[in-house]
């Protein structure tokens, strides 16, 4: 308890040691938990100005808040203010601090996309590169300056922006639109030709081009046009912003990056697992009401997300708000299916003559666990596309995580030994005070708050929470969505579940015809008519 009741550090001293240079800071909260992330031209300035006297009284309730909550900080350089932007971006959609509001609903930096399939390429602006073999440049983080580059390399290079398919008349006529000549007067492969220039020059290519420009400037303010020679330098700061190469932040070159088979080694060395957890599977329950009590289910695969294998179920066989008894549901419908999946493909290689696989995998023919019998079968299953995506193996996990302390956990546990899985490594890991709950121990495990197999652990567990409460949300607006068919004339309960058995959800009954609706059973033409005109005025 001691440690959850020690005193605030005084980071004072630690901003001293913060330089004057752009780049990024993480505020950390007492379990060292990243709960903001911001961007600096001056980290010094921007870092000690949060710890001054007066910011803790002027600031506003959220501000207070996070103030309050930080115990630490951290700092990162780059080497401009654009790469601080880009890798701002980056780890508050790696750590989704809780005072961050920009960028957590993933939005993303422009690109530039170029479709080199089309007679007449043209350069547009994107927020996601596709594998769609175009070519993309980017991403940049000053979507103003971006325009502004583009619109020179319209000038200076004749090439299409914006807009789609071949040009309009107005585009090969016009000389002033497209400078320095009309596209009419030139052909599709010497525009392409033209293409190819302006990409170059996209990707940094540019001295040349930038240092002409800066002796048009010289020679314009020589002669007193200083509105010209304005509009030069403003030009030559857009194409140095566009074109400067920029550093792109992915997951392993991230500041303080996440090593993530460096956190599952310490998370099996920290639990004592008999092999390192190399697939792993959390469970959460969202029951925010009644109406739709709701589990997830993630998985880790070497130490990061994967996505594929994600799995949400509607709990169907609890009544009310009971989270031990909606994991004892959810615990048993994921790995009864996955004990038969593999018995499936075990028996189908047996059948098939497979000599390796000797032994019988139905139970009444086997004096091996289900446990054991899965282990074995898991050795045989893998097919050439297989090896290339292990991801798509059905297998039991190395380590089971359930949210929750000692009820959730003893529930999961009593569903994994019906199944024979008694051997399979399961732990419960208590929100309040990062307890780590293990069948057979009394009391929890803490381990420190900077271990990096806790990290793991709350990573994984945050996960699964965000991926529980979507789909929660999810089901929410698509029962707002269905209680519209309560207003109408003579849709009954009984007619309104029909109709979305039928159809699937209100969206696609309302674009149903009078006919499509009517050919349901238990609706009339005249009802089916109604319906129709109901949902064509709201």
């Amino acid at each position: 308890m001691a440690a959850f009741r020690k005193q605030k550090p005084d980071l004072q001293e630690k901003v001293r040691e913060v330089p004057h240079k752009p780049g990024v800071y993480l505020m950390r909260d007492r379990f060292n938990r990243v709960i903001y992330v911001g961007k600096a031209r001056d980290l010094r300035k921007r870092v000690s100005s949060y710890f001054l006297p007066s910011k803790l009284a002027q600031a506003d309730l959220k501000t207070r808040a996070m103030l309050e909550a930080t115990w630490d900080f951290e700092t990162h350089i780059v080497r401009s203010d654009a790469e601080s932007v880009l890798l701002e971006g980056k780890l508050i959609k790696e750590y989704r601090p809780r005072y961050n509001v920009s960028f957590r609903d993933d939005k993303r930096f422009l690109v530039v996309r170029v479709d080199m399939s089309e007679e007449w390429p043209r350069f547009r602006l994107a927020r996601f590169k596709k594998d769609d073999g175009s070519r993309y440049f980017g991403p940049y983080a000053h979507a103003g300056a971006l325009r502004q580059t583009l619109n020179f390399m319209r000038k200076k290079f004749g090439v299409l922006t914006f807009g789609r398919g071949a040009p309009t008349e107005r585009e090969l006529k016009s000389s002033t639109y497209q400078v320095p000549v009309r596209l009419s007067e030139i052909s599709a492969e010497q525009y392409r030709e033209r293409v190819s220039q302006a990409g170059d020059f996209l990707e940094g290519h540019s001295r040349e081009m930038i240092s002409t420009l800066e002796s048009e400037m010289q020679k314009a303010a020589e002669k007193m046009d200083f509105e010209k020679a304005a509009e030069l330098r403003n030009m030559i700061g857009d194409l140095r912003s566009t074109t400067r190469p920029t550093r792109r932040f992915t997951r392993g070159t991230l500041p303080s990056a996440i090593d993530p088979m460096a956190d599952v080694q310490a998370l099996a060395v920290a639990l004592r697992l008999p092999n390192v957890p190399r697939v792993m599977e959390c469970f959460d329950i969202s029951n925010i009401s009644t109406t739709h009590v709701v589990a997830s289910m993630v998985c880790f695969r070497n130490g990061v997300p994967d996505k594929t294998n994600y799995r949400r179920y509607r709990v169907r066989t609890v009544a009310g708000q009971d989270d031990f008894a909606s994991m004892a549901e959810v615990v048993r419908r994921r790995y009864s299916r996955v004990l038969l999946q593999i018995s499936e493909t075990g028996n189908r290689k047996r059948e098939s003559g497979d000599v390796n696989l000797v032994v019988d995998v139905s139970p009444e023919h086997s004096q091996e666990s289900a446990f054991e019998t899965a282990r074995r079968l898991e050795n045989y299953n893998f097919p050439q596309s297989a090896i290339r995506h292990p991801q798509s193996l059905v297998r039991l996990p190395d380590l089971i995580i359930v949210d929750g302390g000692k009820g959730q956990l003893s529930a999961a546990c009593r569903e994994l030994q019906r199944l024979g899985l008694h051997d399979l490594p399961i732990i419960g890991l208590a929100k309040e005070r990062e307890e780590i709950y293990r069948p057979g121990r009394a009391l929890p495990l803490r381990l420190p708050m900077d271990s990096p197999g806790l990290r793991l652990l709350q990573r994984i567990r945050d996960e699964a929470h965000r991926f529980a409460n979507a789909y929660h949300q999810l089901l929410m607006k698509k029962r707002i969505e269905e209680s519209i068919l309560d207003d109408c004339p003579g849709v009954s309960q009984n007619r309104k579940n029909l109709l979305l058995r039928r159809f699937g959800s209100v969206n696609r009954l309302r674009k149903a015809s009078v006919e499509e609706i009517a050919s349901t059973e238990g609706i009339g033409r005249k009802l089916a008519e109604e319906v129709h005109r109901f949902l064509e005025q709201h």
